[in-house]
């Protein structure tokens, strides 16, 4: 059939990208597949560059390499955390499950370990940059919370949390059905997808970093709840 092998329309956003990467080959691999995307970027190789090109310059998303000179990936990471929500995705030779959740512990808000392929690379960053523009809605309001999918916001008690965009995504999931109960596999579909460096602990993580935003004593939550043998649900609290 006529057409048959066409491959399907992907909507594009332009955005501008940082490439924090000490292997300039490597860097400049990835700055081709960005520009050829339609993005802008910006590439620098150490910690301390990255760190300075981000305050002068926050992009729409930072790769971030785990190993480089200076100040390492994970450095650079929880430095910019206390007072940025920039999108990060890391970057690491390292496969164990333990690196992997203590990135995302830091608050990278995706993952990939190397050696990687450039196009899935840039299929995780449409990814994240859907997840930061998301379509309008209303707010969703649970108990003291309340989640504004369009604004990317969320406030416990009229106070503003900050929260990356794995946790959005899970909070934003749950709150659209309070009450319901999603299993890990559900929750890690609405962050990431199925792959193969994800794991459904990463879930286990996210919640925990939520309980310490949003609940009065995390280690006793009465909104974001554990189902023992099934997963999590959202409650209003009362």
């Amino acid at each position: 059939m006529a057409g048959s092998n066409r491959r399907p329309i992907v909507a594009r956003v332009n955005a501008h990208v940082l490439v924090a990467e000490d292997d300039q080959r490597q860097a400049e691999v990835l700055r081709r597949y960005l520009e050829a995307e339609g993005h802008t970027a910006t590439v620098v190789h150490d910690g301390l560059s990255a760190l300075d090109q981000v305050r002068r310059r926050p992009p729409d998303v930072l790769i971030l390499d785990v190993l480089m000179p200076g100040m390492d990936g994970r450095e650079v990471c929880r430095a910019l955390r206390r007072d940025s929500d920039v999108l990060v995705l890391m970057l690491t030779a390292r496969t164990a499950e333990e690196d992997l959740l203590e990135g995302l512990d830091l608050g990278a808000d995706d993952y990939m370990t190397k050696p990687y392929s450039p196009r899935e690379l840039m299929a995780r960053i449409r990814t994240l940059l859907r997840r930061q523009r998301p379509a309008p809605s209303s707010a969703i309001t649970v108990g003291r919370l309340a989640v504004e999918p369009d604004r990317h916001e969320v406030t416990a008690d009229g106070v503003p949390v900050d929260c990356t965009a794995g946790e959005f995504a899970i909070l934003a999931a749950m709150a659209r059905y309070p009450g319901r109960v999603f299993t890990r596999a559900q929750l890690l579909a609405q962050t990431r997808g199925i792959d193969r460096n994800s794991t459904e602990r990463t879930i286990d993580v996210h919640v925990m970093n939520l309980r310490r935003k949003i609940e009065a004593d995390p280690r006793r939550p009465v909104m974001l709840l554990t189902v023992y043998g099934v997963g999590y649900k959202l409650v209003d609290g009362t």
